[in-house]
């Protein structure tokens, strides 16, 4: 038997033997996954490697293979657990809280700021008035560059640093 497919076929002949129309045959072969000439043994073949293949979702006609898609799925979902444990542990916060408490804390860096020429003249009576502005002039400086200031992601490259300074490792999170 296996003599009798040791020749060269029609797409018509190959169809019957695995039973697939003519139109199929030439679709497998348009995408590469019959040879074109081949022999009938050779086709029966590749088709059936070409069906485990499939079978095993390890076929990658074209896409994403299903074994490829299935670690990419798994690696998602085990980068959103350790996100929600991360978060749970406090190790991470949303930008948005870190914004509200940002902007509370300069609040309340400007009102001691503000303060500040207004207790030095209290506690002192010969401060004069041209020391006074130019205080009031550094302060102002001081609050307008802090206003300024935007988050720059480059600046990162790639690792994070902890509150004392120290690398905290290309995979941390921003600790709130």
């Amino acid at each position: 038997m296996v003599d009798a497919l040791s020749r060269a076929g029609t797409q018509s002949e190959f169809g019957q033997l695995v039973g697939i129309s003519q139109q199929a045959v030439s679709e497998l072969i348009s995408r590469g996954v019959l040879a074109q000439g081949g022999t009938l043994i050779e086709w029966l073949q590749t088709y059936c490697t070409n069906l485990r293949e499939q079978a095993a979702g390890r076929a990658t006609e074209g896409g994403v293979s299903l074994v490829t898609e299935r670690a990419r799925l798994a690696k998602e979902q085990a980068d959103r657990v350790a996100r929600l444990n991360a978060r749970e542990r406090r190790e991470l916060a949303p930008v948005w809280a870190l914004e509200v408490t940002l902007a509370s804390v300069s609040r309340q860096i400007a009102s001691v700021l503000e303060a500040i020429p207004v207790k030095i003249k209290r506690a002192s009576s010969t401060i004069s008035t041209a020391d006074l502005d130019m205080i009031n002039r550094e302060i102002i400086a001081a609050r307008n560059l802090a206003a300024a200031v935007e988050f720059d992601w480059s600046e990162l490259d790639g690792s994070e640093r902890d509150s004392e300074g120290d690398s905290a490792g290309a995979d941390s999170a921003v600790s709130p």
